[in-house]
């Protein structure tokens, strides 16, 4: 019955971890580029009372062995990086990438960060940056007498200009071997680890790399059903473990009171 406490606790522990996770899913439904988490979770070693094909005669053998397990634990929370849904928007400087890939951000350290996120803005220098002021990578300046940019499904970007069709330069996008492997840093970023390894960098459309899109951005891919659905899960789950440690508690209370 002590077991059951702890197991059933760890259990709990655990259910909480997942609606934590499904909660920030729900919180950022709305937020461009963002890509839903699931929680992954490994039951904990287990005590072995006796071993299976343990010798139970001279010529026989135990079929199936006893062993008491000790709960659950959190042991990942994996990004899905699923295509979220697009949006068009009417603004030049809102781009989508279709397929694999992430835009290259320059942080203020110098570091290049990645992002899904396309809804760039034009700085008071004309460069294109993130919302909170952050370069995209490589630099695209827009020049003061643009009447509009047009950005290609490769990446290609042009302004339009009393004197003409002006080139700004290429977009190029990052691709990795284990995009789940990159680190969130918030303001919609991630940052590269070894487990996510190394950056492939090119052109989009090139080499499985997705194309961009302009004037569209790409909405969270969480599916808020299907969340829902999760949270009833845990909450559920929760409940049981909760009542494991009641059942328990009640049975060494009938147990501490017995008489003899």
């Amino acid at each position: 019955m002590i077991r059951a406490l702890w197991t059933a606790s760890t259990g709990m522990k655990a259910q909480q971890a997942n609606l934590d996770v499904i909660s920030n899913n729900l919180a950022n439904v709305n937020t461009t580029g963002f890509k839903k988490s699931r929680a992954d979770f490994q039951d904990l070693m287990y005590q072995t009372l006796r071993q299976a094909g343990a010798a139970s005669g001279p010529d026989t053998e135990v079929p199936s062995g006893i062993q008491m397990g000790h709960g659950v634990r959190l042991v990942a929370t994996q990004k899905l990086h699923g295509q979220g849904n697009f949006q068009n928007t009417g603004n030049d400087f809102d781009l989508a990438i279709e397929g694999d890939g992430f835009f290259q951000i320059t942080m203020p350290d110098g570091d290049i960060a990645y992002t899904r996120d396309g809804a760039f803005k034009k700085d008071g220098q004309g460069r294109l940056t993130t919302s909170d002021g952050y370069l995209l990578e490589p630099a695209i300046t827009v020049p003061d007498n643009a009447t509009g940019i047009t950005v290609s499904a490769d990446g290609r970007v042009t302004a339009s200009t009393p004197g003409g069709d002006e080139d700004l330069g290429q977009i190029t996008i990052a691709r990795f071997v284990n995009p789940a492997g990159l680190s969130s840093i918030g303001r919609n970023l991630l940052e590269e680890t070894t487990a996510s390894g190394a950056p492939v960098i090119g052109n989009p459309g090139e080499d499985g790399a997705g194309t961009l899109a302009q004037q569209t951005v790409e909405m969270s891919n969480v599916q808020v059903v299907e969340e829902m659905v999760n949270m009833i899960v845990a909450q559920r789950a929760y409940e049981v473990n909760s009542k494991a440690i009641q059942t328990a508690d009640d049975m060494l209370e009938r147990a501490a009171n017995l008489k003899r």
